[in-house]
């Protein structure tokens, strides 16, 4: 097991070493795809994404990743609330334009997933867009309605998505399972609002910080599994668990040492772990033996360029194609419908890894979009106005 995890993690280190530069633009999840592909299926064979207990540990990294992509969306932030209303109108019409891309490439390279396609090509991803905003500073109305774009899209998204990959009569379970772990949190949420103010709470927080206990980090570890048990009892998905758990956590308004904490624990070991599993488990050969298959990553990632731009346009942004290229990035998402239908059964090798392909395609348009809304922009933190936790690399 030790000589399996050492391989792992040896293979993680492929994502930073790639994304080291100046500007460091390119997620370390790109590594991580990369080296999972080299020593998985698609290469050597080294890895066996199915040997106990890999399959734990990725879903737990899974949950993780959820959650550290949660933590980039306070829906109450200044930005959020500034461009809401514009926000909401770009994310309709992504979704009304989406629907025929989306019947319209089911159709024609015959995935049968055309829910699953729109669902993918509405969705933004804040763990991608939020972070190249934070590196550029970039500040203002416009990235104030981008924000909110992003944030929206990428909540609803997080929730509808597992219902498009549910087995043959378990959607009205996994939604009463959505309603659940929502309902959870906001109770934990208020809670733990009540609670801080409590003096027992304070002692312990103060003692823990003494005494690096790292309490925070095991509550929050707590509310991330607890909330995951919640969906593996109920039919419904860790992704709408992680992601909820990171959302809760942003709105308690925590230090940034329990971020700092945290994201050691995640993106020191669990989440890159999961991208080298996922990567391990990608079939490419099937995708490059498939012409469908490469026209259906090349396809998403077009759809997704498009239908953003265009509803960056209808919202009426005056620098509709940077912010349109911008509100596009896509990765997350990709790879969780990949990792789900992998696990159900419901998509085959080549259908996820286009999946995973054409979110990858996205960070191309989404890092020249950011590149053109830094020309003359004002400079400010950006993850400040999203009221987001520190960039990660999802």
């Amino acid at each position: 097991m030790f000589a399996q995890l050492t391989i792992l993690v040896l293979a993680g280190l492929a994502g930073p070493l790639l994304a080291v530069g100046r500007r460091g633009l390119v997620p370390a999840v790109i590594g991580e795809l990369i080296a999972g592909v080299v020593l998985g299926r698609t290469g050597f064979g080294v890895i066996d994404s199915s040997a106990s207990p890999l399959p734990v540990l990725s879903a737990i990294g899974f949950a993780m990743l959820m959650f550290t992509a949660g933590t980039h969306v306070d829906i109450a932030s200044p930005a959020i609330r500034q461009g809401f209303a514009r926000g909401l109108l770009a994310l309709a019409v992504v979704a009304v334009t989406a629907i025929p891309i989306a019947l319209l490439l089911d159709h024609a390279l015959g995935v049968n997933h055309p829910a699953l396609i729109a669902v993918i090509v509405t969705g933004s991803s804040a763990a991608i867009a939020f972070p190249i905003l934070e590196e550029r500073h970039l500040a203002g109305s416009n990235v104030a309605f981008l924000i909110a774009w992003v944030a929206l899209a990428d909540s609803v998204t997080v929730v509808i998505m597992p219902l498009t990959l549910v087995k043959s009569g378990n959607p009205l379970e996994a939604i009463g399972g959505d309603a659940a772990i929502i309902a959870a949190g906001a109770l934990v949420l208020l809670v733990a609002s009540r609670a801080r103010r409590h003096g027992v709470v304070k002692q312990i927080r103060t003692e823990s910080l003494r005494r690096d206990w790292a309490w925070q980090v095991r509550i929050s570890l707590v509310l991330l599994l607890g909330l995951s048990a919640i969906a593996q009892e109920t039919g419904a998905s860790t992704l709408v668990a992680g992601f909820l758990a990171g959302m809760v956590l942003v709105r308690l308004h925590e230090s940034d040492r329990l971020v700092v904490q945290f994201s050691g624990v995640a993106n020191g070991f669990f989440v890159p772990l999961f991208f080298v599993l996922l990567g391990a488990e990608l079939n490419l050969r099937a995708l490059f033996t498939s012409p469908s298959r490469i026209l259906l990553a090349i396809g998403l990632a077009v759809a997704a360029v498009i239908t953003h731009v265009i509803a960056a346009r209808v919202a009426g942004h005056e620098r509709y194609v940077a912010t349109g290229l911008a509100a596009s990035a896509q990765l997350g998402m990709p790879a969780a419908a990949a990792s789900l239908g992998l696990s159900t059964g419901l998509l085959g090798p080549a259908v996820a890894a286009a999946l995973v392909a054409g979110g990858c395609l996205t960070l191309i348009p989404a890092t020249i979009g950011s590149l053109l809304l830094a020309r003359g922009a004002t400079a400010a933190p950006a993850a400040k106005q999203a009221g987001s936790a520190p960039a990660t690399s999802t």
